[in-house]
């Protein structure tokens, strides 16, 4: 889990909510500015949402955060 209070936590929380399966969300950092989401493959459809909804409002959610807004948000395979 990612500390509290930082971009990660606040990805790893939405998705949590998102998701039938909360405990295969990961949530890593890359270079310090990529936050990279894997989840079940089951799930990735909940957290793209339909055209990419979910998925847009998490990054506006990042980029509006006081930390998040030099962070990018990347969903992985």
């Amino acid at each position: 889990m990612a500390e509290k209070g930082t971009p990660e936590s606040l990805i790893e929380f939405i998705a949590k909510g998102i998701v039938d399966n909360p405990d295969d969300v990961r949530v890593s950092v890359k270079d310090g500015v990529h936050i990279e989401l894997e989840t079940n493959p089951d799930d990735r459809g909940r957290v793209i949402g339909r055209q990419g909804r979910v998925a847009k409002a998490m990054r506006a959610l990042l980029a509006v955060s006081r930390k998040g807004a030099k962070h990018r948000l990347d969903i992985v395979d």
